[in-house]
């Protein structure tokens, strides 16, 4: 038997989540990628598409802030894919096998560069928040609607670190950080991101229907939308989704993490 015992979380998980945000100061640009594509996806999209907002069903007049919760979550879910490509790239070189035999907890493994990824991921929600507003987005949930947003935001933001450090468990390699984006941009384009469930068409509305990230957009959007009100009815959906999701790719990275230190 070993008389290993594990060293205390609180510790580790801080060091953890220090060593995690070092990424921002190590690498020139690293928050240029995920900060930079959600603003320019959010004036290209409310340009392009903004007179959908004209359609009879359409729950606002404005379609820039329909979709400003839509881009907080693309820079969230891309901060939090980049934790994966991180872990996978400390797979690779070797770092990773000296903290499975550490006497360190295995779910701070995955805690610290979670929590890492939920900080960097405030940048993007926080610049889009900011600059959707400015150029005529509305705040119509007010402080209460705001709140909604960022756990929107940050919830999205872990369910894409697990998915993202599932892969890297997985596949042990930086190859899989393309799967760890797409999988990111799926999950948003598949659901309710550019028109409500009630003007979908076809395959793409049972699809959206079934998407837990649907629940989600309609947690943010109680923020900017005027015609998603802040309430219980717009808000358990989204949490009781974001849970769900956190619960499965959170197992399926443990199960990952435990087959690599056999």
């Amino acid at each position: 038997m070993s008389s290993r015992t594990n060293s205390p979380a609180g510790p580790v998980a801080w060091a953890f989540w220090i060593r995690s945000l070092g990424e921002v100061t190590r690498v020139r640009g690293a928050l240029v990628g995920t900060s930079i594509a959600p603003l320019v996806f959010l004036l290209g999209t409310s340009g392009q598409f903004g007179r959908l907002s004209g359609l009879p069903g359409f729950p606002t007049d404005s379609y820039l802030s329909w979709i400003i919760p839509l881009c907080c979550l693309q820079g969230a879910g891309f901060a939090g894919a980049a934790a994966g490509a991180n872990l996978a790239r400390d797979i690779e070189q070797g770092w990773f096998d000296r903290l499975l035999v550490a006497p360190v907890a295995r779910p701070l493994l995955i805690l610290g560069p979670v929590l890492g990824a939920i900080t960097r991921a405030m940048v993007p929600v926080t610049l889009v928040l900011v600059v959707g507003l400015l150029i005529g987005g509305e705040l119509t949930g007010g402080p209460l609607g705001i709140l909604a947003l960022y756990v929107a935001s940050v919830g999205f933001c872990t369910v894409a670190a697990m998915w993202g450090i599932a892969m890297a468990v997985i596949f042990r390699t930086q190859q899989a950080g393309p799967l760890m984006q797409m999988g990111v941009f799926l999950g948003v384009f598949l659901s309710t991101a550019y028109t409500p469930q009630l003007l979908l068409k076809g395959w793409l509305e049972d699809v959206a229907r079934f998407n837990p990230v649907s629940h989600v957009l309609e947690l943010g959007r109680q923020a900017t939308v005027s015609g998603i009100d802040v309430s219980l009815a717009h808000t358990w959906p989204g949490l009781v989704a974001l849970a769900g999701m956190i619960a499965f790719f959170g197992a399926l990275a443990m199960v990952g993490l435990r087959r690599m230190g056999r």
